[in-house]
This record gives C-alpha cells, structure tokens and sequence, in this order.
C-alpha cells in the first residue's frame, strides 16, 4: 500500500456508515444512532488487514433532497472526502433496497474515477443474501453483502478496498491535544485556523460538532493530534440521546489527550459549567491551557483586568496559562502553541529527591507545622513516584496531623520553585513505619504499585493515601 493509502466511506443518509466505520477501525469513534445527520464532519480513523494499515474516512450522508441543517455543508465534507481518497466504499441499505438517492450518490462516485465498492448492509444472514443482486443496478462492479454491525465479510471487503495498497502507512506518536469547552465558544473554528481549511463544520447553532474529531497537524515543526470536541452541555440541558453520547466523548477524548485547551468566550468569561469542565481536565491528571476566543469583539476592558478576574473565578487553576486570541483571525495562536508544548515538557518533568526534599526543609523552616494534641507533624522526606502528571510521596509520622491550611501552604511553596505551569500535582501522604536497624528504607516503587492505583482527588490539596 502506498504511503497514507486512504478509503472513504460514502452513502446517503442513515444506511450504516458510521458503524462500518467503527467496525472497520475496531473503536467506537463515531456516533452511531438511528437519527438521521449524526455525522456532519470528516473523521479519521485507522484500519488493518492482514498486515496491511491504512486510513478510513467516515462521511455525513449524502442527500441532496433535505432541508436538514448542515445539509451543504456534510455535502461539501463528503465531496473533499472523496478527493482525498484512494479508495471508495459506497454504502447502501440491504434491507430497504435501491432508492434514487442510492442512484445519485452511486452516479457522484463513479464519475470520480476512483476504484468503487459497494457494501451492501445488513446483510447477516444467508436468507437475506438475495437483497444484493438488486444493488448490481447501480453500475458498480464490485459488490459485496456485510453487515456492520455484526462483522459479517468485512475482511473480504477491505481485502477488495486495500488491493491496490503495497506496504503500510507510517505511524507516530504525537502530542495529543484535545480542544475541549461549553458549546459554540469556537472550538471548530480553531482547528480549522490550524489547518488552513474547513476542515470541521461551523456555524452559530450550537451543537454543530458531535463527534470526537482525531486531526494531525504540524506547528512550528512539532506534530499534534489535535481532538476537536463537541462542546459540553449541563446533563438538564441534553436533551437528546446524540448530545449524551456527545458529552460522553467529550470526556473519553479529554482522558486520551496529555493537554487539554479550554477554549472560552471572552465577550462571556468563566462560566460556573466551564470551571466544571477545567476540574474535570485536572481531575484527570491532564495539562491545561485557557484560550480567550473571541477577544477582538470585546471593547472597554483591559486583558490584565480580564486575567485577574479569571484568576479570581478560578482559583483551583490559577496555574493554567491564559491566553487572550481569535480563532477566527488567528490572534495569539501561536502563543497558544507555544504554552501547551511548554505545559507538555512541565508534565513530564521530574524533580530530583534531593531537591524535592531541600524545598521542603525550607518550607518546614520557614513555617513549622502547628502542634495539634501535643504533637507535632514531622514530614521526613519526600520523593517523586511519577510523571505526566506528577505525583509526589511525602512520609510523615502522623497523617492526621496534616491540616488542610499547611497542605496548601506546602503546595504553595513547592510550586513557587517549580511552578509546574499548566499541571495538576498530586500529593499523597504515607506513614513512615517504625524499623529495626536490620530493615531497609520503604520501597517507593511498591508503594507505587499498591497505593497509587485508585482515583484520588487533586484539587491542588495533600491527599492522604495511608
């Protein structure tokens, strides 16, 4: 196969795709429902047979009869779509038989002069294998009875799609970076700034995204993969099945990602649902940006009044860089990139014991913990036990000593030397047990493996693990 060899799949609205889709990259990527118009943008996804990788492309459906909303604008994805790619797989419904939109879509494909197949859905049982002769009507020479969602000949389909490929594609990791916040606040619009093309469906109505979308792109010769998201509703606001399944990927795409940028409105601010969304980014352990979209429409405020009052809303991120720009005019999109690759390298970091413990000896010296009972909290060392995010032990005598107000002090200190920008730390406490002269220091690396294996909350706090 040649390199980045790609196969789109096409058909009118409603016949299976999105699931051929998923079966074909063998993930749940895309939404499937039995509403018509899920899919509106281009997804990517990759596939494999017998050795052989490639790309797959997911389209919206075809129809060029609907007034459905998006309607030219899925036409015009699924026309790129299939200018990009290799190799076409029309996808039509078994079970309903040919219609004249199959017509259509059939006529649109073949005068791309592409090599075509069509897959002929829902196909999954022997008794149903007389819906396809049907279908050779449409002049496509190759074709094939599957079913998408149960797997049937979805080998044989690709090893007809894949026929022209000789090797496979090449393969990398990249920096994942998901573009994640409340709906219609211009997410879409970043991405497709990036890429120099409209590449994802935009419009005013928000909702307009709904799947996760996986896109690579090469800034100041770095390559991402940026993951354009919908956009999150409060839970009474989603009102349709699509727009759960939407916010569940939405929160699957945050998981996957190693930095996350919270696009917000500027004409708006911190929203009290967009604080939820940035605690959700630091509850899972990942790096943050804040991105001001819209600032060139805001007139009369000074950005670093606008900073400090979003300093002041959230105080649990105040470490997160903010940048104040325009997805739509590219303002202080470059300065966007260079924060998450520097939030990329501070997740990452990793603090040597002797300095993490020199750090904390000055902070124990410059304020002793108070005495509580009688007793006095004694912290005897602290060591790092991981990275991206970074996670620290300290061992005390008595966790119960450790109060709230100190844990935020201790906090406050470390970050003033490494400020970690962007980066959620978290901190856990253990009991440092009493030994003989004959036992050996604590095993950091065992206490890795049994006490730092359930989620935690890392509200910028102390966590006790013991």
């Amino acid at each position: 196969m040649k390199k980045n060899f790609k196969i789109a799949i096409v058909g009118r609205p409603n016949v299976g795709k999105s699931a051929l889709f998923n079966r074909v990259c063998e993930k749940r990527i895309a939404i499937v429902d039995e509403e018509e118009g899920i899919t509106r943008d281009r997804l990517y996804g990759v596939g494999e047979i017998f050795g052989k990788s490639f790309y797959v492309i997911d389209t919206g459906g075809i129809d060029n009869n609907t007034a459905r909303p998006f309607n030219e604008e899925v036409k015009r994805q699924a026309q790129l779509a299939i200018e990009e790619a290799d190799a076409l797989i029309l996808v039509v419904d078994g079970l309903v038989g040919v219609t004249a939109l199959d017509e259509e879509v059939a006529q649109l494909l073949l005068r791309a002069k592409k090599p075509l197949y069509l897959a002929v859905n829902k196909i999954d049982t022997q008794e149903k294998e007389g819906h396809v002769g049907a279908f050779y009507a449409l002049g496509i020479k190759d074709v094939l009875g599957i079913s998408a969602l149960h797997g049937v000949a979805i080998a044989e389909l690709l090893t007809l799609a894949t026929q022209s490929a000789e090797t496979a594609i090449e393969t990398k990791e990249t920096m994942r970076v998901a573009i994640v916040g409340r709906p219609n606040v211009g997410k879409s619009t970043l991405v497709n700034y990036l890429l120099q093309e409209n590449r994802c469906v935009v419009s005013p109505i928000a909702g307009t995204t709904r799947d996760a979308v996986d896109i690579e792109v090469v800034i100041d010769g770095s390559t991402y993969t940026l993951i354009d998201t919908a956009g999150i509703r409060k839970k009474q606001k989603e009102k349709e099945l699509v727009e759960k399944f939407a916010a569940m990927r939405t929160q699957w795409a945050i998981s996957r990602a190693s930095v996350c940028i919270v696009v917000l409105d500027a004409n708006v601010g911190i929203t009290a649902y967009e604080r939820h969304i940035i605690r959700m980014v630091e509850e899972l352990g990942k790096g943050c940006v804040l991105f001001f979209n819209k600032w060139d429409l805001v007139k009369g405020y000074r950005m670093e009044h606008c900073q400090h009052a979003a300093q002041l809303q959230t105080p649990f991120f105040a470490y997160a860089p903010k940048i104040f720009g325009s997805a739509l005019t590219g303002r202080a999109v470059d300065s966007l990139f260079r924060e998450v690759a520097q939030v990329f390298h501070n997740l990452n970091l990793r603090i040597s014991t002797g300095r993490l413990n020199k750090v904390m000896e000055s902070a124990l010296q410059r304020l002793p913990p108070p005495m509580i009972k009688a007793k006095r909290l004694r912290v005897y060392y602290a060591s790092q036990v991981q990275t991206g995010p970074p996670k620290f032990v300290l061992f005390v005598n008595y966790i119960g000593l450790m109060t709230e107000n100190y844990k935020r002090y201790l906090l406050h200190q470390f970050r003033k030397v490494y400020p970690f920008t962007g980066v959620p730390l978290f901190f856990y406490l253990k009991k440092k047990k009493e030994r003989s002269k004959k036992q050996a220091d604590p095993d950091v690396e065992k206490i890795i493996r049994e006490k730092l294996v359930s989620p935690v909350d890392c509200h910028q706090s102390l966590e006790s693990s013991g």
